[in-house]
């Protein structure tokens, strides 16, 4: 017992303690935000019940439960056991373009599995974590070689792929993280300027190709509703944004309070939309308190990249950051519109188990590096 005690001790004080207790703290508003909708009367209108809170809670519980678990695990080990949950992971994407269910009649993409007990699993949520360990693994491997042609493009199919999948399941916006976590892990591991500046024109070019052929007429109204006033309908496209706007003036500066008995309603505000239900409840003052505690989150995935052991470790607290960071932008952005609407979670305070517990995991990963930043840590 002595020893156990010793090692708990020892594991505290090498652990992120500040990670830890920024995202326990977002988790804890995040409950108590759930918990004010579902014993409000928008709750019937938003179709949600006290089951919601109830995962909210469970979910996180989990989630800070697996983070302390994985946290003792050499982050090398996990890297190079790819070969197992990569495969894995995809073939449970597959597995949903065959028995895939819709979470909400609202949301057309059948991404979402059928447990038992009424639970539904996102396997693109585990993807994305495996996804950054394996990539991470990869570009370790390449160290100092990235900018050879066939590294680089090699590189570019491993990130491609679940871009790709993904799309095709019809989750765009899940997507679009895939994308910013593959460029953003690709750039910190030292991705040659003339690259860069070679792709733009790429990128120019390719522009109106997507709009075109692969964005959908509700995904091209969406953007034009925010950017150019002659396309909002307050009825249509803007419908969501306007009532979000409304929400956010309504809290002012200290809010109107948690455990109101009715607040503006909000489609998905439980969800998506939950920042604009924290700017109703807790104000201008809340809503900074949030906004804080998310960039701290984002601030010591970088600190942890910047001390890690190694490259490997660094690539995995690039990744997990890019994750975070792009999930918090898209999200807030769409809520203040300033960014079209594409069905991203705001991380531990939006409802969704899958994507609260498989969030704590990513943060699992930075913990394993922070831990493991020095070799034998608990047998000096």
């Amino acid at each position: 017992m002595k020893k156990l005690r010793e090692l708990v001790k020892k594991y505290f004080s090498a652990v992120d303690k500040w990670l830890l207790l920024i995202c326990i703290s977002i988790s804890v508003i995040g409950i108590l935000c759930q918990y004010s909708l579902v014993n409000s009367s928008q709750a019937s209108t938003l179709q949600i019940s006290e089951r919601v809170a109830l995962v909210q809670v469970l979910a996180s519980a989990l989630g800070i439960s697996a983070a302390i678990i994985v946290s003792n695990f050499d982050y090398h080990f996990m890297a190079k056991l790819w070969k197992l949950y990569m495969p894995a992971a995809i073939f449970l994407v597959i597995l949903t373009f065959f028995v895939g269910m819709q979470v909400d009649e609202t949301i057309d993409d059948k991404a979402w599995l059928r447990l038992p007990f009424g639970l539904t699993f996102q396997p693109s949520e585990l993807l994305k974590i495996c996804f950054i360990l394996s990539f991470a693994y990869h570009l370790s491997r390449v160290y100092g070689q990235l900018n050879r042609p066939l590294n680089l493009l090699l590189l570019c199919a491993h990130g491609g792929f679940p871009i790709i999948l993904i799309h095709f399941q019809g989750d765009d916006g899940t997507a679009l993280v895939f994308a910013a976590i593959f460029l953003v892990m690709l750039f910190a591991a030292g991705l040659s300027w003339k690259y860069i500046i070679a792709a733009i024109p790429v990128i120019a070019a390719a522009v109106p190709i997507v709009w075109q052929y692969f964005l959908t007429d509700d995904q091209r109204t969406r953007f034009l509703a925010v950017y150019f006033t002659e396309y909002a309908d307050p009825l249509g496209a803007d419908y969501q944004q306007r009532l979000s706007r409304i929400s956010i003036g309504l809290g002012q500066l200290q809010g109107e309070g948690l455990f109101k008995e009715s607040y503006w309603y909000v489609p998905k505000m439980h969800n998506d939309f939950i920042f604009s239900f924290i700017c109703q409840a807790l104000g201008f003052v809340g809503a900074i308190l949030v906004v804080s505690l998310l960039c701290g989150i984002c601030f010591r995935c970088i600190y942890d990249a910047k001390i890690a052991l190694d490259p490997l470790g660094a690539y995995i607290c690039y990744g997990v950051f890019a994750m975070f960071f792009f999930q918090c932008i898209v999200n807030i952005g769409m809520c203040i519109s300033v960014l079209p609407v594409i069905g991203i979670t705001l991380p531990f305070l939006s409802a969704g188990g899958t994507s609260i517990a498989i969030t704590y995991l990513g943060i699992g990963l930075v913990l394993s590096v922070h831990v493991h930043r020095r070799r034998n840590l608990f047998y000096e």
